[in-house]
């Protein structure tokens, strides 16, 4: 005879089965989250080094408004890419930069920046075209626009003069 009121082996829980498909999709979903953010992470840094070089090419530009000509590049040959640091005693102690600007990722290594720049078509001394050239992370955004000058190798992005 059955006891009223009581029901037969009733268990309380989970069984391993549910916890581990619990386990399992939280892993998903953590895993396509941390994929997510650093995807996000280095399209904002690429548009940084886009908007870095922009802001030097409109220094160059407003440069040559003024003068007819880009500036030397001090530290650095002319038909070689060199360091954008070169630009910095024109550029900056003339007041058309604020300062160089700096890759966002690589910001903590003060002495080297991953910008190139090369100054072209030198007349009597002058220079009348440029190429400045970065790196991107995601290489979908990437686009040359320098057409008489080789990029540095593994730079695949650069911006010339128009």
């Amino acid at each position: 005879m059955k006891k009223k009121g009581h029901s037969p082996c009733v268990r309380a829980g989970f069984t391993l089965i549910e916890i581990l498909v619990v386990i399992t999709i939280a892993a998903t979903l953590l895993v396509a989250g941390i994929v997510s953010y650093q995807s996000i992470q280095k399209r904002a840094r690429d548009a940084k080094r886009k908007s870095d070089i922009e802001q030097v090419r409109s220094a160059l530009e407003m440069y040559k408004a003024d003068n007819g000509y880009y500036p030397e590049i001090y530290g650095g040959g002319v038909s070689t890419f060199t360091n954008i640091a070169a630009l910095s005693t024109t550029l900056v102690d003339t007041g058309y930069l604020s300062l160089i600007p700096q890759d966002p990722k690589y910001n903590a290594v003060s002495y080297d920046y991953p910008y190139q720049v090369q100054m072209q078509n030198a007349i009597n001394g002058l220079y009348h075209a440029y190429c400045i050239a970065a790196l991107l992370e995601l290489p979908t955004e990437a686009s040359l626009s320098c057409t008489s000058t080789t990029v540095p190798e593994g730079y695949n992005h650069s911006v010339g003069n128009p």
